[in-house]
C-alpha cells in the first residue's frame, strides 16, 4: 500500500513538473451572410489561457484554400487567435483564373454588400471565447487585402489591417470611416495591375481620411509575391518573392507589436 501511494505521489508531482505543450487547435465554423452559406476557418493554441488578440485573415481570390488557412495557422503559433473568413461560399475553391476572376467579380460588384460579409465574418470572429473583441486586426492577400481595407472604410471595428498585394480600393464618399484603424500597405513595385497614378491617388484618399496608414514596396516584387504557388497558375504576373515574401511578414509583425503591444 506504501509503495503505492508513493508512486501516485512521484507521479502527480511529475505531472505538474511537465511543461504544457502549446498544440494548436482548428475548427470549422459554418455561418450565413443572406442565403449565402459560408464556413470559416477558426485556429489557436490552447496552452494560451484567457481571451487574446485576433487576427482576421481574408483569401486571396481562389476561395478559402490552404494557403490562407497556412496563414492562420502562422499567426496561432505566434500566439494570437486568428479566423480565415470565407467570402465566396462553401467550397468554393479554385486554381484556375478565370473562375476566381468571375466569383471575385460577383462578391465586389456591390460595394456595401462586400463590405457586410466581410464584416459578418468578423462578428462570427467575435463571439469566440479566446478572442479580445477590443484587440482585433485583419490581413488579406490580392482580393483579401483590397477587402480589409474596405472593412476600415466600412468603418468596422479593428484595430488596424495589413494589405498583402492588395487591389488598394478607393472609398467611396459618405462612408463612416474608421479613423482609428492603422493600415499597412506591403506592395509589389514590379505589380502590373496597379498603376502609379492610381497609387498615388489611394495615397491621397488615405489622407484625406486622416487615417494612420504606411506603404512598403517591395522591388522586384510582383502580384502574389508572398504565396510560393503564385508561379504555377500561368499568368506572368504572378511570381513568389521570398525575399519579399519574408520581410513582409516581419513588418506584419512589427505592426502587431505596435497595435496590440510587444508580446
Amino acid at each position: 500500500m506504501l509503495k503505492r501511494q508513493l508512486f501516485l505521489v512521484s507521479f502527480v508531482i511529475w505531472v505538474c513538473a511537465t511543461p504544457v505543450q502549446a498544440k494548436i487547435q482548428e475548427q470549422t465554423i459554418p455561418y450565413t451572410h443572406g442565403e449565402t452559406q459560408l464556413q470559416g476557418y477558426l485556429v489557436w493554441d490552447d496552452s494560451i489561457k484567457g481571451k487574446r488578440p485576433g487576427v482576421l485573415v481574408v483569401h486571396e481570390w481562389w476561395g478559402l484554400n490552404a494557403y490562407a488557412k497556412a496563414r492562420a495557422k502562422q499567426l496561432a503559433e505566434m500566439g494570437y487567435v486568428a479566423f480565415a473568413v470565407d467570402m465566396y461560399g462553401t467550397g468554393k475553391v479554385t486554381d484556375h483564373p478565370k473562375q476566381a476572376g468571375e466569383w471575385m467579380k460577383e462578391t465586389t460588384a456591390n460595394v456595401k454588400t462586400w463590405q457586410d460579409r466581410a464584416i459578418e465574418g468578423l462578428k462570427v470572429f467575435q463571439k469566440q471565447d479566446m478572442v479580445d473583441v477590443e484587440s482585433v486586426a485583419a490581413i488579406g492577400y490580392c482580393f483579401g487585402g483590397a477587402t480589409v481595407v474596405q472593412l476600415v472604410y466600412s468603418g468596422a471595428p479593428v484595430r488596424g489591417v495589413v494589405s498583402f498585394h492588395g487591389a488598394l480600393p478607393l472609398p467611396n464618399k459618405g462612408q463612416a470611416i474608421n479613423t482609428n484603424a492603422k493600415v499597412l500597405i506591403a506592395h509589389g513595385n514590379e505589380d502590373p495591375f496597379l498603376k502609379e497614378e492610381h497609387i498615388q491617388q489611394f495615397r491621397s484618399a488615405l489622407e484625406e481620411a486622416d487615417l494612420d496608414w504606411q506603404m512598403v514596396i517591395y522591388a522586384g516584387a510582383r502580384h502574389s509575391f508572398t504565396n510560393p504557388g503564385a508561379d504555377k497558375v500561368g499568368m506572368d504576373a504572378l511570381k513568389y518573392n521570398k525575399k519579399a515574401d519574408e520581410r513582409s511578414w516581419k513588418h506584419m509583425k512589427l505592426f502587431f507589436d505596435e497595435l496590440f503591444g510587444k508580446k
